[in-house]
């Protein structure tokens, strides 16, 4: 069954809310840090952009919301920026976010496989791990039903790894819900919910910063690479 857009939504029951103009007042700050990003991909991680690390702050505009769920020790651990545009206008299967990043590799019982992603080291960590992360999605742009907005699936994040078989099973009982926005929304959720995005069928820019954020040190020596 579809969940009705305009129901609200509460993190602690279905696993996503939304935040109204949470950072409408920084909106231009924002745009302005993340301008020299090339639009041309599906999605750029960064790091080391230092203009960004106000709004990432356990008190700022973005980590307060994050800050939260998971307390003032949480930080921001992993960020990509996605523009959807006429000519990059991608869709996304369901699936879950199952990867962190990390500075470099230790091979660490439960962690693996291994992957470089734009030159970073990313690791698949034991699942139990991601249930204690939270992903914010800042909205750069306005995401109406036509400009390709997130979905998710209400819940499914309780479902433990989800075999990929399985995906439209549990997607199915959980039911969709169409996460659109205004500029300077933000929108949360935890992190290993089932999501999704569809191509948009009136394309413009729809920029987003994504931001996963922790708050625990890795195991031996693992260390995250942060934002």
């Amino acid at each position: 069954m579809m969940v009705r857009e305009q129901n609200p939504f509460e993190f602690f029951q279905y696993g996503a809310e939304h935040f109204p103009g949470a950072i409408a007042d920084g909106l231009a700050d924002l745009r302005a840090a993340l301008a020299h990003l090339p639009s041309e991909r599906a999605g750029v991680r960064i790091c080391g952009i230092k203009a960004l690390r106000p709004f990432l702050a356990s008190d700022g505009a973005i980590g307060s919301i994050a800050a939260n769920v998971l307390g003032s020790k949480c930080r921001a651990v992993r960020a990509i920026f996605f523009d959807k545009t006429v000519e990059t206008n991608w869709s996304l299967a369901w699936h879950q976010d199952r990867t962190i990043c990390v500075k470099q590799r230790i091979n660490v019982n439960g962690f693996g496989p291994w992957t470089t992603k734009s030159g970073m080291q990313h690791v698949a960590p034991p699942f139990d791990l991601l249930t204690r992360m939270v992903t914010l999605r800042a909205h750069l742009d306005d995401v109406p039903a036509t400009n390709a907005p997130l979905m998710i699936a209400p819940g499914s994040h309780t479902e433990g790894r989800v075999p990929v078989d399985a995906i439209e099973q549990v997607v199915s009982r959980c039911g969709k819900r169409v996460c659109i926005a205004n500029a300077g929304d933000a929108w949360l959720y935890a992190t290993p919910i089932l999501h999704a995005s569809e191509t948009a069928s009136r394309p413009a820019h729809r920029r987003v910063l994504q931001i996963d954020f922790a708050a625990e040190e890795l195991p031996s020596g693992l260390e995250w690479l942060g934002v």
